[in-house]
């Protein structure tokens, strides 16, 4: 599957965002002859700032809304993609369960119209056995684990619980039948808790940054014990670019770093790390900000991912440290606000 020198087109779906950015540049860095078309609403947790610098001759910007049929059906016959990468999701669980109706309409509907517009098209072209469309999921889907309980597997139940994870299982849905029922080659990763630069300030990570350099009361649902696997977004990227390249068509790779933490637990972890990149002239430890909230409905004690999957089919493992990708995106967060002149230290 892997082509480094003959000319592809590599479409997007929301490549303005936070993982879908990392894997723009990614993409273009090892298949610079690739023609990158970045698909994206541009909705409030997308910045086009975080794909600037690829070349016009390599790179190209649409702005679409998946939920638009015909627009998307309209580019697609446009512009002819060889291969298709879905990123495009609302994603934050709070947000659904204030406003789920936004999450239908993007991960189920958006989803759908985009897998009706490539199948119509590759049919046409008579390439739906060999053009290729992976779709990136979340762990959300199958639901929440005890502490005592395996990590889950690709064979494990899907149990979601929000709206959010509700509507991205619907999608998973979508996609598999896609693959049984048309022959569409599609390819799904689901993938623990992302972290690194340019993540939007409503995930956990960058909320934890911005409060505690702000002097502003940290948020922490609960007692703080819920626990998340936590991977960096560059070796997710290398693995997407693995299920692309190695993975069986119609199949589900599990992506984590077997990296969990409780929610207090990485908040102590980040505001030590603080106190010593950034110490405080106002606190004597940034801990001190930690405040603890109503939990969240229906929230979720414990994700866990088993990648042994991707590790024997793929040959994939993190190649990240944990403490190294963490002190990366401090240390990119710390830039941005002092370039923005945010931090009253």
């Amino acid at each position: 599957m892997e082509q480094t020198k003959q000319s592809r087109t590599i479409l997007v779906t929301g490549g303005a965002g936070f993982i879908g950015s990392h894997f723009i540049h990614r993409w273009h860095a090892h298949y610079p002859h690739d023609h990158i078309l970045n698909v994206d609403k541009l909705g409030y947790a997308s910045n086009l700032d975080y794909v600037k610098g690829l070349s016009p001759g390599s790179y190209t910007f649409l702005h679409a809304d998946l939920a638009d049929k015909e627009k998307i059906h309209n580019l697609l016959v446009r512009y002819e993609p060889d291969h298709i990468f879905h990123f495009a999701a609302e994603s934050h669980v709070d947000q659904s369960i204030k406003s789920p109706e936004a999450f239908v309409s993007s991960n189920i509907n958006g989803t759908f119209h985009l897998l009706e517009a490539v199948r119509h098209l590759w049919t046409i072209q008579n390439r739906l056995h060999e053009a290729r469309f992976v779709h990136i999921s979340t762990d959300e889907v199958y639901g929440s684990l005890r502490l005592d309980e395996p990590a889950f597997i690709e064979e494990s139940l899907i149990k979601p619980n929000s709206p959010y994870s509700a509507s991205k299982a619907a999608s998973d849905h979508l996609v598999r039948a896609y693959h049984k029922t048309y022959g569409l080659q599609t390819l799904t990763t689901r993938c623990s808790n992302n972290f690194g630069p340019h993540q939007h300030q409503e995930k956990l990570i960058p909320t934890i940054i911005h409060r505690a350099i702000h002097h502003q009361p940290i948020p922490i649902y609960g007692e703080g014990k819920q626990i998340r696997d936590w991977l960096y977004v560059l070796d997710h990227c290398e693995a997407i670019n693995l299920v692309f390249n190695k993975g069986r068509a119609g199949e589900v790779y599990n992506l984590g770093a077997s990296n969990e933490w409780a929610n207090l637990q990485l908040t102590s972890y980040i505001c030590d790390q603080l106190n010593e990149i950034k110490p405080s002239k106002k606190l004597k430890d940034y801990k001190e900000l930690i405040t603890f909230t109503d939990d969240r409905a229906g929230h979720d004690f414990r994700y866990g991912m088993d990648a042994s999957k991707a590790a024997s089919e793929l040959n994939w493992k993190p190649r990240y440290s944990f403490k190294e990708a963490m002190k990366t995106t401090i240390d990119w967060y710390l830039a941005k606000y002092e370039g923005e002149r945010e931090i009253d230290s």
